[in-house]
């Protein structure tokens, strides 16, 4: 799984859970969230709004606790999740992630694409 960090303003973003095999959809994202434009934060933007370098994000333990949208796919599953070191990350039923991190949960990715 990856925890994406997405920036809605300069100082509001938000977390997107994905399948590891999948990328966010950024039409569907927009959509679900009422916006026209949304970015990703450069590496320092990232680590200023969650407090973690990228690579090793997770929406637990973040500086701040943005809003969390899981994508439909991960429910029901085990998944590896990022516990903000490099090189460590915690196995867990995707369910009671996305419970505890009270998620929306949606539609927002499409396949990898194919090289």
């Amino acid at each position: 799984m990856k925890t994406i960090v997405v920036r809605r303003s300069a100082d509001d973003h938000l977390f997107v859970l994905t399948p590891g095999d999948r990328v966010v959809s950024w039409p569907k994202l927009r959509a679900l969230l009422g916006v026209q434009r949304l970015s990703m934060p450069d590496a320092a933007g990232a680590r200023a709004a969650t407090g973690y370098e990228r690579g090793t994000i997770t929406p637990f333990g973040a500086s701040t606790a943005w809003p969390v949208i899981a994508d439909e796919r991960l429910r029901g599953r085990e998944i590896s999740l990022g516990a903000g070191e490099r090189g460590l990350a915690i196995a867990a039923d995707a369910d009671a992630v996305i419970a505890a991190l009270d998620a929306t949960v949606a539609d927002v990715t499409d396949p990898q694409p194919t090289r």
